[in-house]
């Protein structure tokens, strides 16, 4: 579904909804590019959506729904009052941050790296209900196949070419360098042998494995594990798409309001407009969300619901 709202100032919102079961976020954006590229009719290469997921990840009637990503995060799913909150980290916060998470280990953490390792830390402390209380948490990573694959999976392949890297840490492992040093050794283990494990008539099998063993976490301990659920739509371009009155001034995603609902701790990472920074949106349960405001360490980095028109001069 697309929408578009025209104001009487003359700008232009653009707004889209495509089902996660045709397209994960780089093939949404990938398609929403080449869409731009043919309306502006500049000559640019647009490449037109492939559907061919199935023959590269054969699909299989046996998988079991207890393996799949919504059969892992049944569990901890939680009925309440949901809030999001958008917080902004800019280049020279991320700088500052990175150097914070540095270790022997990762000696350059990545951005979405520092930034999860933060959120990770800050939202496990608003969510224990009274401090004595020792609670694991599982945080799980969206990670992109396609570039990850030999040869390489292009953009514009429809489907769901993802895998989800989890990194199980326990209360006492809330130092952010060590936090960083478990993302990264989980998103490494989505590797190329992984990948190509994946592919065949018995990848659905491997894949089923990986999904059950990230699901162990879970399995009936979700009152003594926390689940946060990243994913990072950074460096996808969204900044370059052009429909031919120039690239956009903010993207961002849906915020939802204030309501009663079913849901699991969700944080979507995007680009900020200018630098390198980074827009966190963040979903969590109202009184846990009260708790992450008022976190000192997270204020240090962060910028809670800044205005994009000031992202812009700055």
């Amino acid at each position: 579904m697309i929408q578009v709202t025209t104001f009487a100032c003359g700008g232009i919102a653009i707004g889209t909804f495509l089902s996660h079961v045709i397209a994960d976020a780089p093939a949404a954006t990938t398609f929403i590019r080449s869409w731009a590229a043919l309306t502006r009719k500049c000559g640019e290469e647009a490449p037109c959506p492939n559907f061919e997921a199935s023959f590269i990840f054969p699909q299989s009637v046996a998988y079991p729904r207890e393996a799949t990503f919504l059969g892992m995060l049944n569990p901890f799913v939680k009925k309440g009052i949901w809030q999001s909150r958008r917080i902004v980290f800019d280049a020279s916060a991320i700088a500052s941050l990175k150097a914070k998470t540095t270790s022997s280990s990762v000696p350059y953490p990545t951005r979405v790296e520092a930034v999860s390792a933060l959120l990770s830390k800050c939202i496990t402390a608003a969510s224990k209900a009274k401090p004595d209380i020792q609670k694991s948490t599982l945080i799980t990573h969206s990670v992109n196949l396609r570039q990850r694959a030999r040869p390489q999976i292009p953009n514009y392949s429809m489907g769901n070419f993802v895998c989800l890297a989890a990194a199980l840490v326990t209360a006492k492992e809330t130092e952010l360098d060590n936090l960083v040093c478990h993302l990264r050794k989980a998103i490494r283990k989505i590797d190329i042998d992984l990948i190509t494990a994946l592919q065949g008539d018995g990848g659905w099998l491997k894949y089923c494995e990986c999904m059950k063993e990230i699901g162990k976490a879970s399995h009936g301990t979700n009152d003594k594990i926390d689940l946060i659920v990243f994913s990072s739509w950074c460096n996808m371009g969204v900044y370059e798409i052009d429909f031919g009155w120039g690239k956009p001034t903010w993207v961002a995603c849906a915020p939802k309001i204030k309501s009663k609902t079913e849901m699991v701790n969700m944080i979507f990472l995007m680009d900020s407009k200018m630098g390198n920074g980074i827009e966190a949106w963040v979903y969590l349960e109202e009184q846990h969300m009260a708790m992450l405001e008022q976190n000192q360490e997270l204020l240090a980095f962060g910028i809670l619901e800044q205005s994009p028109l000031n992202l812009i001069v700055s």
